[in-house]
């Protein structure tokens, strides 16, 4: 297996017409310095684009009256959304690891600015329907700007720099929601998809001048091989397997709380306005952030003791949450403890298997986020089924248990993924 994947490697070739001060390489490694200005712009482009598939969710009432939607069919569409994300994980993130990755990003968010508007200037459900397929599939861009991001990044730095472009993606799903409501409220629900638009293309000039022009040299991979490496991958690392499981699990226990929140918090005794549960997604936002010291301390070697702090800090958050119709200080004490641990798992997880293959970044990553798209469904379904069967402490139940078993894992897997991880780098 090593022979395939190392026959189908891409080899960085890093042109001179590099933007002053945006990237310098180096030709030993095609690696580079990003400088903070750079990290950033990478993060709030993952932020904006993923952010793209969340808008929807506050909409569905305003879908369903315009285009005479049943309420009982009009969260398909949520789910069509997911559906293709998913399939762009498989089919269009290894990309990055065959063809220019400056094309490929560019080219993907001009695709993704035309989807956008075809959504928010639908005449039918079906052009509706058909426009949030394509928000969804071109959506994962996100996960290439992350894999080009870890590549262009010096390796002693590679940790801090995914942690901040990954923060970027989570502040993304979680502000979503509420820039979606404020847009609605103030222009109606196509001015969020317009707008979106707008602001993407600004974010395609910006990324124009700073993304390095770095071409693929491969003679002998073919995109079926392509994609079957990606499952050849998995088969081999036992790291990306592992870490792979950690992320179903915490992004389960993820979408365990965000998924069904707005059913405890809009109902009574607590009985919030969706402004004011919007807002909640600002309390996300502060644990998102602090988890970005996460990467910095994958760095140091510390991947393995992260991990394990934040799986324990993640199954305490469950405890705080369960207050959450006694107490609203509980739950946003839970909330940032619960996005913190799941955001410095993440970024630990993709810290840890960007070292594996340098030549696979793209596939490593498309791998190891289609695990991370079935947690994700897999917590939204079953905690509204919970919610609807047995409440709030069902869900929170459920939750703990999910981040239990996390932590389990991380415990019987610890030494020999250290192990490993030691090897590898």
């Amino acid at each position: 297996m090593e022979e395939v994947i190392q026959k189908d490697t891409a080899r960085a070739d890093q042109k001179a017409n590099v933007p002053q001060g945006a990237l310098v390489t180096t030709d030993s490694s095609h690696s580079s310095v990003m400088s903070r200005y750079v990290t950033l712009l990478f993060a709030i482009a993952c932020g904006m684009s993923v952010a793209n598939i969340y808008f929807a969710q506050p909409l569905l009432d305003h879908l369903s009256r315009e285009f005479g939607i049943d309420h009982a069919i009009i969260g398909i569409l949520i789910t069509i959304t997911q559906i293709f994300y998913g399939l762009g994980l498989f089919l269009l993130v290894p990309l990055g690891d065959l063809l220019n990755q400056r094309r490929l990003i560019i080219g993907q968010m001009l695709l993704s600015m035309i989807a956008l508007v075809i959504v928010g200037t639908a005449s039918t459900s079906t052009i509706l329907f058909a426009g949030m397929a394509l928000v969804g599939l071109l959506a994962v861009v996100t996960q290439t700007l992350v894999a080009f991001a870890a590549t262009m990044a010096d390796p002693a730095e590679r940790g801090r720099v995914v942690g901040v472009v990954t923060s970027g993606i989570v502040i993304g799903i979680l502000l979503a929601r509420t820039i979606s409501g404020v847009l609605t409220d103030l222009a109606g629900w196509r001015s969020v998809y317009l707008v979106s638009a707008a602001v993407l293309l600004l974010m395609v000039g910006a990324l124009w001048r700073v993304l390095p022009n770095v071409e693929r040299k491969i003679t002998s991979l073919s995109y079926p091989q392509l994609l079957r490496s990606v499952l050849m991958l998995i088969a081999q690392e036992r790291i990306l397997r592992i870490r792979a499981m950690l992320a179903l699990l915490i992004f389960a226990a993820f979408n365990i709380l965000w998924t069904p929140l707005v059913l405890p918090l809009s109902a009574p005794p607590i009985s919030l306005s969706h402004t004011a549960i919007g807002a909640f997604g600002f309390v996300g936002v502060v644990g998102a952030l602090a988890a970005a010291r996460a990467g910095k301390l994958a760095d140091r070697g510390y991947g393995q003791r992260t991990t394990g702090v934040a799986l324990s800090l993640l199954l305490l958050s469950w405890l705080f949450i369960s207050y959450t119709e006694q107490s609203l200080f509980a739950l946003i004490v839970g909330i940032i403890l619960l996005d913190l641990a799941v955001q410095a798992v993440h970024v630990t997880n993709q810290s840890m298997i960007f070292t594996l293959h340098a030549e696979a970044r793209s596939r490593l990553t498309a791998g190891y986020m289609m695990f991370y798209s079935i947690g994700s469904a897999a917590g939204s379904i079953t905690s509204t089924y919970v919610y609807a069967h047995y409440g709030w402490s069902g869900v929170c139940l459920l939750g703990a248990l999910v981040s239990a078993l996390a932590l389990l894992l991380w415990a019987m897997t610890s030494r020999v993924t250290a192990n490993k991880a030691t090897t590898a780098a």
